[in-house]
């Protein structure tokens, strides 16, 4: 997947603005307490942040607020659309993954698009915070971050919603699928 320069055009910026919040005014129970005027004001001082977010509206996440960091003070990102975002699917979830696999290669990893567009990989409590806020990934999954002790022994995490509860599974880091990709979470 090649990735464009890491900067977004001047209508690029206003459409992206628009529609992130449209989305955050749509769906106030995710951020509560906070206001819009705050993040869009942090959003316009920051560039970079602005491409990680257009990134991750391109490939399918939605991004929207879902909180803000009480230390720094940060808005926090994810990606909320329903299923996992569909321009981040069939990807293995590491590079050494990858690289392990001896045929049908992926045309990237999880991590490493994760690290292109500027975002992390969402840990399995961000993603049970997610699930929190709505019913996400029921007829998809998403890699989540994998603790060094299972990936060292070659495994990597998953999350997924199945007969309304949510379920964390493992495979092979190597291991891909069409239904499986990766939510992000973008701090600015």
């Amino acid at each position: 997947m090649k990735i464009p320069p890491k900067k977004v055009s001047a209508i690029q910026r206003e459409d992206l603005l628009k529609t992130l919040k449209s989305r955050f005014e749509n769906h106030l129970e995710r951020h509560q307490g906070i206001a819009w005027a705050e993040v869009q004001s942090r959003l316009e001082t920051l560039a970079p942040k602005l491409w990680s977010l257009h990134e991750m509206e391109r490939t399918g996440g939605e991004p929207d607020v879902v909180g803000q960091d009480r230390q720094t003070g940060e808005y926090l990102f994810f990606d909320c659309s329903a299923e996992t975002p569909g321009g981040r699917v069939s990807v293995c979830y590491d590079r050494a993954g990858l690289e392990s696999r001896k045929a049908h290669h992926p045309e990237t990893t999880a991590m490493d698009l994760a690290a292109d567009i500027g975002i992390e990989l969402l840990t399995e409590a961000q993603y049970l915070d997610l699930q929190r806020l709505g019913d996400f990934d029921t007829k998809t999954s998403s890699w989540v971050k994998t603790p060094s002790e299972i990936r060292e022994r070659g495994g990597a995490l998953y999350c997924e919603r199945r007969y309304g509860r949510i379920f964390v599974g493992h495979n092979g880091a190597q291991s891909y699928y069409a239904a499986r990709g990766f939510r992000g979470c973008l701090r600015v």
